[in-house]
């Protein structure tokens, strides 16, 4: 908001004024003014200045005569003179201060364009204004579906009502020229009021349309800009940007107007620069330029044939081997120049979010398996030798499988399954023995039958 009484609601109206966006500094709506001797008396004699600022629809405004003498001030609804019937506008700027811009876009006093006030806008003349407005969208689509379907190359970019809804006129683009005699008669058939056609170009149709431009902020042309000046490529040139159409047009289609802003800083660092087309003799070869920042007053030039090297030298010593050369004589190489600059492009990294690592508060993980068997051997189970055949995770089971160093002889290889838990003294082993014993015994007895 361009003022501080009108603090955005809930819903994104403003608090301060209940007209949407009227207030008394006219600080809400398009190239606003600030009346910066609003605080300031006159000099005992002198009379206020008889003319008055008025803005109305999309920031267009126009001079009037305040013939009436009537108490003004910035924000008042006013009914003006217009032909036919009367208009509706907002006062934009009273005092001196109109006097300055009336001499600024050379408007005379006495001239036929300035015309008159004649009174502040009744509650009737609001109600009829506001409901015309209403309707401006509503008949732009019927407008252009009117123009699409007699084959016209226009645009119909807005429409403005007149105040007392006697008039509608209606903001058309175009390329070439258009033949819109049939097409005002189906709109003063369809929208049964007078029609008036007004072409526009490209810029001013997006300065009283609006939007927000590739820098994120609102079009200059519909805030602040209210001349139009050409535009050219040679202003890319000149500030060193790529000829890229997609980047260094606006929103209008045409060229931005932010490229004109700089130009005269860009043309006067300039001044102290060597024309590009120059070319440097010296012994070793002649050197051709490549590139230029402006900025830090910088120059690069590549031997013809090795164009991959580049030499980077200052301003001064550019002028200087112009300077050699223009005397017929040869400097030795760039080299001599160009060691002055080398400067150490190592770039060290650090870490933004810190030294600390990411996982700090992470506890660490044991391993269970070296764990079980760190305590097997601190139990004394090293009655032989054995060696795990995997370390790979196994299903949890109440045996695990050990395999005996093997012999060489396939025939005595002997596998045995031991308990997971260890055990105690040798009553194990004694009841194996008992075993095999008598196994032994019924084979011999076997073998004595046959």
């Amino acid at each position: 908001m361009g003022c501080n009484s009108c603090s955005s609601a809930k819903d994104g109206q403003p608090k301060g004024c209940k007209n949407n966006g009227t207030c008394g500094t006219d600080g809400c709506n398009k190239l606003t003014v600030f009346d910066w001797l609003s605080n300031m008396s006159l000099p005992s004699g002198a009379e206020p200045f008889s003319c008055v600022e008025i803005r109305f629809k999309n920031g267009r405004k126009h001079f009037f005569k305040n013939t009436e003498n009537l108490s003004l001030a910035i924000g008042d609804v006013v009914a003006t003179e217009c032909s036919p019937g009367h208009d509706v506008g907002i006062v934009s700027l009273t005092g001196e201060l109109v006097r300055i811009q009336m001499k600024k876009k050379k408007v005379e006093i006495d001239s036929e364009e300035v015309k008159k006030i004649y009174r502040k806008a009744t509650q009737k003349d609001i109600d009829l204004w506001q409901n015309s407005r209403n309707q401006e969208d509503s008949m732009k689509v019927r407008a252009r579906e009117i123009a699409i379907r007699l084959n016209l190359q226009m645009k119909i970019s807005d429409i403005e009502f007149q105040g007392d809804g006697s008039k509608a006129t209606f903001y058309y683009t175009a390329e070439e020229r258009v033949d819109f005699r049939q097409l005002i008669k189906e709109f003063a058939h369809e929208f049964s009021t007078r029609i008036e056609m007004r072409q526009v170009g490209f810029r001013q149709e997006a300065a009283r349309l609006g939007g927000i431009g590739s820098c994120g902020r609102e079009l200059c042309c519909s805030t602040w800009l209210t001349d139009f000046r050409s535009v050219n490529t040679s202003a890319a040139r000149y500030q060193q940007l790529s000829l890229n159409p997609q980047k260094l047009a606006g929103q209008c289609g045409k060229l931005k107007c932010c490229l004109n802003y700089e130009l005269d800083a860009y043309i006067d660092a300039l001044s102290s620069f060597p024309k590009t087309d120059i070319k440097l003799r010296t012994e070793k070869g002649i050197a051709v330029f490549q590139k230029i920042d402006i900025f830090k007053g910088l120059l690069w030039y590549a031997y013809e044939g090795e164009w991959m090297n580049w030499h980077k030298i200052a301003v001064e010593d550019v002028n200087e081997i112009i300077a050699i050369n223009a005397n017929n004589e040869k400097v030795p190489s760039l080299e001599e120049f160009a060691l002055e600059l080398t400067e150490d492009t190592k770039t060290e990294f650090e870490n933004v979010v810190g030294q600390d690592s990411l996982t700090r508060f992470d506890q660490p993980k044991h391993n269970k398996r070296r764990s079980r068997n760190r305590r097997k051997n601190k139990n004394g189970d090293t009655s032989e030798k054995e060696t795990v055949v995997s370390n790979k995770p196994r299903n949890r089971t109440s045996e695990k499988q050990i395999v005996v160093n093997k012999p060489k002889n396939k025939a005595s290889e002997k596998k045995v399954i031991a308990s997971s838990k260890p055990k105690s003294g040798d009553s194990g082993n004694k009841k194996s023995n008992n075993q095999r014993n008598k196994k032994r015994r019924s084979r011999n007895r076997n073998n004595d039958k046959t």
